[in-house]
């Protein structure tokens, strides 16, 4: 007999080892390398697994142990069954209870059930969904975000992000970007490039208490242990203390996104910088997602600064017949909550002013219609890197039809109007001014409307001496 239960442990060692060297390995095996389980650690999971899964098995457990209720298996009946037993396996540092694959039931711990959480019982078996607790917090990727083509000028931007996540020691990548569609590109790029899953946070549902948020954090890190995962969060806003406890109790790929810097988080970040498609790839994105013509989509181009995402958003809506409107819909909700817009009812006619003054005026709107040609067709675009932007400066008594032209102008360029109250963006506090001024300006940045600021000079002027703080 004896040589008989040897040659089959011999054949069942072989066998583990042709399993364990297929490509891609079992997923037990692959969370084994994933995690740096031990052989025991390894066979501890699978025995919970199986009873949990067969109950001849339970029932075995249960008649080893002289008790029908006691068909979980226990630390001490896994140290009579499987080689090697480590004590240490159910410590708090091991990752059988660090990342929450095992619980050990009430009891001495060499004695208490042990369980298998049912999302790890479903990892173990292919079934790779979300634990139920974190779907309140993400936000769905969808299908434009894996299928939308980016221009060359952002594909090394997913490059770079691809290169810094497989760098041995998964950093915190950290997306700098204005267009936050296009980050959702270029990070579901990344993560297709990796074939690894994507999951979006949602900004809006991060508990404010540690606790609770530690206990969400260590589901998150569970997750990303279980399967290949990439956590995605758009940090804008968020208080610095928040970030910073993600950044250290998250383990695994994690990528934040924002429209500028972000303070000190404790943790070494992998900044990439995300810059808009430029004039040329947004034009042959108006012609290729929309079926712009080429005057059209020059057009489109010069007035309006979208990225990819927006300009597909724009090309699969209802009223796409008219391009320009739905861009003047897609960039208005932004503004409409920062400054007070303007219904543009007067034209050139009821504009009364001197030649000069009028000539001046049309001037002023042929310049803003011509910027394709001088910009791009001659070449100025990449000789100006900035200042593009066209200002103008109406000085007179009230009165005398600033108002009336500002609209006029709007109406002429087909672009909505916008006055800015300076009330909504003088603040007494030192900085919010600049911090609000810059809210506008980014949310004027796709170019859909003429910002009025009546009585600049009381915003723009040279500033008064300061004699307090």
């Amino acid at each position: 007999l004896q040589p008989r239960v040897a040659a089959e442990r011999e054949c069942l060692a072989a066998t583990l080892v042709a399993i364990e060297s297929e490509d891609p390995p079992p997923r037990a095996v692959a969370l084994q390398q994933r995690v740096g389980l031990s052989r025991f650690e390894l066979d501890l999971l699978l025995l919970c697994a199986c009873t949990s899964l067969d109950p001849r098995l339970a029932a075995l457990c249960a008649a080893r142990q002289g008790a029908p209720e006691r068909s979980a298996p226990t630390f001490a009946l896994a140290a009579t069954l499987l080689a090697d037993p480590a004590w240490d396996a159910l410590s708090p540092a091991r990752p059988l209870r660090a990342d929450r694959l095992l619980a050990a039931g009430p009891g001495p711990v060499a004695h208490a059930p042990l369980q298998l959480d049912p999302r790890v019982l479903q990892a173990l078996q292919g079934i790779d969904q979300l634990d139920e607790r974190l779907l309140p917090h993400t936000t769905p990727v969808t299908e434009q975000d894996t299928t939308a083509a980016l221009p060359p000028s952002q594909q090394a931007a997913v490059r770079e992000i691809v290169a810094a996540l497989r760098s041995p020691r998964v950093p915190v990548v950290h997306v700098v970007g204005s267009d936050p569609g296009d980050t959702r590109l270029i990070v579901a790029r990344a993560a297709a490039a990796l074939g690894e899953d994507l999951v979006r946070l949602r900004p809006d549902g991060l508990p404010s208490n540690a606790a609770e948020l530690d206990e969400l954090l260590r589901l998150w890190t569970r997750e990303t242990v279980l399967a290949p995962l990439i956590v995605h969060l758009e940090a804008d806003d968020l208080p610095a203390p928040l970030l910073a406890r993600i950044a250290e109790r998250l383990r695994g790929a994690l990528v934040l996104a924002s429209a500028g810097p972000l303070p000190e988080l404790g943790c070494p970040l992998v900044p990439v910088d995300l810059a808009r498609p430029t004039a040329s790839e947004q034009r042959d994105a108006w012609q290729t997602l929309a079926h712009a013509d080429a005057a059209l989509a020059a057009r489109l181009a010069a007035q309006f600064d979208l990225g990819v995402a927006a300009i597909e958003t724009i090309a699969r809506h209802p009223d796409a017949d008219d391009l320009w409107q739905a861009c003047l819909k897609h960039t208005r909700p932004r503004l409409d909550a920062l400054a007070q817009r303007i219904d543009v009812r007067h034209g050139w006619d009821e504009l009364v002013l001197p030649p000069d003054d009028a000539a001046s005026l049309r001037e002023l709107c042929d310049q803003v219609l011509q910027r394709p040609r001088v910009y791009d067709d001659w070449g100025f675009r990449r000789k100006l890197g900035r200042g593009l932007g066209i200002t103008a400066l109406f000085a007179g008594e009230s009165g005398t039809g600033k108002t009336l032209a500002a609209e006029v102008i709007a109406g002429a360029l087909g672009l909505l109007l916008y006055r800015v109250d300076l009330s909504a963006v003088v603040s007494k506090y030192i900085g919010e001014t600049e911090k609000n001024l810059r809210r506008l300006f980014d949310a004027a940045e796709g170019g859909g409307a003429v910002l009025f600021f009546d009585e600049a000079d009381a915003l723009f002027g040279k500033r008064s001496e300061v004699k307090d703080s």
